[in-house]
């Protein structure tokens, strides 16, 4: 039985791990439990599963928690809190499912204390694959992916890495596939969050309205197999069916398919090498009508350019790319600024950046942090 931490468990991945664990009771124990602030989801979460240690990063939800929860639960808060809980004694297994840049030191974390980790935290290697994967290689910590589209490239590239020739991501395209520059002016909240065919937080539902969400999994492509952008494609595939493909030297292609489930990726990352029946449907072939594909359109869709961009230039520039983006999209849903004006944003941030080698994580957490202050000042002139 692996024991399991979940940092992020009031969150879509969150929830669906939680999912896989109780349809699973043989296989995984839940140890720990972490969320920002969702007392009551948290507390409810603490009695059906009975983990060893809780964590709100709202300190000022502390005291609410504990008098929810079990005495002989551990209650922990904050950053720092985050960081023991990812390092936590007794677990063998970190899902990494929180929201943002504040993934970054818990995974830190995680991966000097040689856990496997179940990253679905994209943000993480984005700002600071620099850092993660060195670590990982040295203490020995599995970082399995659990994003549908890089899960699918780590099953279908096994140990046959060095006969790769391309990674081909797929991309929904997002409800604005077929829409105008004229038409993107108008987008609402509303619409932005109608996503077509995957259930997600609103934060990654709006980036992969813009294509930032596919941006962001280039550069994190980019650090978990190691290949130089150039071999990194990207394809809309409005089906989302088949999760990405790998071509090889010889010509062969393999594409890993099935339902949009995230139960799917997230259950391997738990029970890799092995697999397990999980409680999804079935793909069913022959009631499609038909697989599509297209290239992206990079004048309408200006945010996956720029994530090529920021990963080519390297060093913090993807760190920036992300805090700007994280800021920029937040003030979209909180009603402060168009979604067309989104990667307009991100440009400007970008472009005011002097690019730095990243060396600690205080680089990375200092231009994050400068990278956001820009980004506010923006929108507060007007976008």
């Amino acid at each position: 039985m692996k024991r399991i931490a979940v940092l992020g468990s009031t969150g879509s991945i969150g929830r669906q791990t939680l999912d896989v664990a109780a349809h699973h009771p043989d296989l995984f124990k839940i140890q720990v439990l972490a969320a920002y602030d969702e007392v009551d989801i948290l507390a409810e979460q603490v009695y059906r599963f009975n983990p060893a240690c809780v964590v709100i990063y709202d300190a000022s939800k502390y005291q609410q928690l504990k008098d929810r929860v079990p005495a002989s639960v551990e209650v922990l808060t904050g950053q720092e809190g985050l960081c023991q809980a990812a390092a936590y004694e007794d677990t063998e297994i970190v899902v990494v499912a929180v929201s943002g840049a504040v993934g970054i030191l818990p995974t830190l974390a995680a991966a000097q204390a040689g856990k496997r980790i179940a990253l679905a935290n994209k943000e993480t290697l984005v700002a600071a694959g620099d850092l993660v994967i060195p670590l990982c290689k040295e203490t020995g910590s599995e970082l399995i992916p659990v994003d549908s589209e890089h899960s699918a490239i780590f099953q279908c590239l096994r140990d046959e890495r060095k006969a790769l020739q391309q990674i081909w991501l797929t991309a929904s395209g997002g409800p604005f596939r077929k829409f105008s520059r004229e038409q993107l002016q108008r987008v609402t909240v509303e619409m932005a969050l109608q996503h077509p065919t995957w259930s997600m937080g609103p934060k990654i539902t709006v980036d992969s309205a813009s294509l930032m969400n596919k941006g962001l999994e280039v550069i994190e492509a980019h650090h978990l197999f190691q290949v130089d952008y150039d071999r990194i494609q990207v394809l809309i595939h409005p089906q989302s069916v088949i999760h990405s493909m790998v071509e090889f030297v010889d010509g062969s292609w393999l594409a890993h398919m099935g339902v949009p489930d995230m139960r799917i990726p997230i259950q391997y990352a738990l029970t890799f090498p092995e697999r397990f029946e999980t409680p999804t449907q079935r793909l069913d072939l022959l009631g499609m009508a038909d697989l599509h594909f297209e290239q992206p359109d990079l004048e309408r869709f200006p945010a996956l350019q720029l994530a090529y961009e920021a990963g080519r230039t390297g060093g913090t520039m993807p760190a920036v790319l992300n805090a700007a983006n994280e800021i920029a999209v937040h003030s979209f849903l909180a009603g402060h600024l168009r979604f067309a004006e989104i990667p307009d944003v991100v440009a400007y941030v970008m472009s005011r950046h002097q690019v730095k080698v990243v060396r600690t994580v205080d680089d990375v957490l200092q231009c994050d942090q400068d990278a956001r202050e820009l980004t506010r000042e923006r929108i507060a002139r007007g976008g």
